[in-house]
């Protein structure tokens, strides 16, 4: 299995409870594609480096999780159309 790092960007305007909702769905699906989650960070809310669909502040975290090689293109494809996700990023670490 490979380590891998998810950056997530949601929604800064979504109430606790959705952006809860939101998480919860995301490590669903890194789950559902045998991955692995072994931490979560919380960043909180941020201000965003440039306006993005004229919203200026994100909720950040940063999932790491083991999983196969084939996973974070599944994933990806999965995150990419949630609604609440701003940006999204999967790199895999070197250890």
């Amino acid at each position: 299995m490979n380590q891998y790092e998810l950056a997530l960007v949601i929604n800064g305007r979504l109430t606790d409870e959705d952006r809860d909702n939101a998480l919860e769905t995301v490590k669903g699906i890194i789950e559902r594609f045998g991955g692995n989650i072994t931490d979560i960070e919380d960043w909180g809310k941020k201000r965003l480096a440039y306006e993005i669909q004229k919203m200026h502040e994100g909720f950040y975290y940063f999932i790491h999780f083991d999983a196969e090689a084939t996973a974070p293109v599944e994933i990806e494809s999965r995150v990419r159309i949630l609604e609440p996700v701003l940006r999204y990023l999967i790199v895999k670490v070197e250890e």
